[in-house]
């Protein structure tokens, strides 16, 4: 058994606020090389996906935000925000990342990039 299997460390960063953020849309911001679209839904979750859809890299963070998805405005492909599984006949992923909110203030995990 190994006992030297890595774990992800959890780093917090703050990225804004919920305000900064317009409902059923998004906000990207660069973490290293990569863009993150943190989306917000209509009833205020927050949500992290990488901005590359899983089909042909579509800009998620201009698609349709709806019932806890993105519409990716390239091709149509629906991705969970929760976990940014491709939807219905679908198949593939764009990377998640964790939120939460301290206040208004939304905080990225960010561990899984450093």
């Amino acid at each position: 058994m190994n006992m030297h299997a890595s774990i992800k460390a959890e780093k917090w960063v703050e990225v804004g606020t919920v305000e900064d953020v317009p409902r059923q849309g998004s906000r990207c911001i660069s973490v290293g090389e990569r863009t993150i679209a943190v989306f917000r839904t209509v009833d205020d979750q927050i949500f992290a996906l990488e901005d590359k859809c899983p089909h042909k890299n579509g800009p998620l963070s201009q698609g349709i935000v709806h019932d806890g998805c993105v519409t990716c405005p390239l091709h149509n492909w629906v991705i969970s925000l929760a976990n940014g599984q491709a939807q219905g006949a679908d198949e593939g992923a764009t990377p998640a990342f964790g939120t939460k909110l301290d206040g208004d203030t939304i905080l990225l995990d960010v561990g899984a990039l450093i």
